[in-house]
């Protein structure tokens, strides 16, 4: 992760050595357990078609309510949705990063994702899967992240 993203995380603790330990998550001594895929919807039935571009919009609108609980923005605008397909019947594909592998809230940040948007009217189910590749960089964030953070 480049520098001038560091210094904007919140929940870190820098060492007399140098070395960054990331702190643990509501009181929690470890990260918590990496996940690589959520469900989100339960398979919900849908009566008739699916009006794909309003569940897109929705998709949207619901990932930029989603933050990063280290950078103080949506994880849409830092760039952390690398993209998503919604199919006829209402089945949301997400793949998703996060901008480090050693984040502890990742398995939480993913299924909120899962959970919000397989929530979403229309939505039949939703499944998100993390990637780490490519891996993220700030090149990836739109330019209203950019100028909230003053990288731009």
């Amino acid at each position: 992760m480049s520098d001038d993203i560091e210094h904007l995380k919140v929940n870190k603790i820098i060492r007399k050595d140098g070395d960054r330990v990331a702190l643990g998550v509501f009181g929690q001594a470890e990260p918590a357990e990496v996940v690589k895929e959520a469900f989100g919807g339960g398979d919900k039935a849908i009566d008739g078609p699916v009006d794909r571009e309003v569940i897109r919009e929705q998709i949207v609108e619901t990932l930029k309510s989603i933050f990063d609980p280290e950078i103080p923005l949506n994880i849409y605008d830092l760039g952390l949705i690398y993209g998503f397909e919604v199919a006829e019947d209402g089945t949301v594909e997400i793949e998703m990063t996060l901008t480090a592998p050693g984040c502890p809230v990742a398995g939480m940040i993913v299924q909120e994702v899962a959970e919000k948007t397989g929530a979403i009217e229309g939505v039949r189910s939703s499944h998100v899967k993390l990637t780490w590749d490519p891996p993220w960089t700030k090149d990836r964030m739109s330019d209203e992240a950019l100028l909230e953070l003053g990288l731009l």
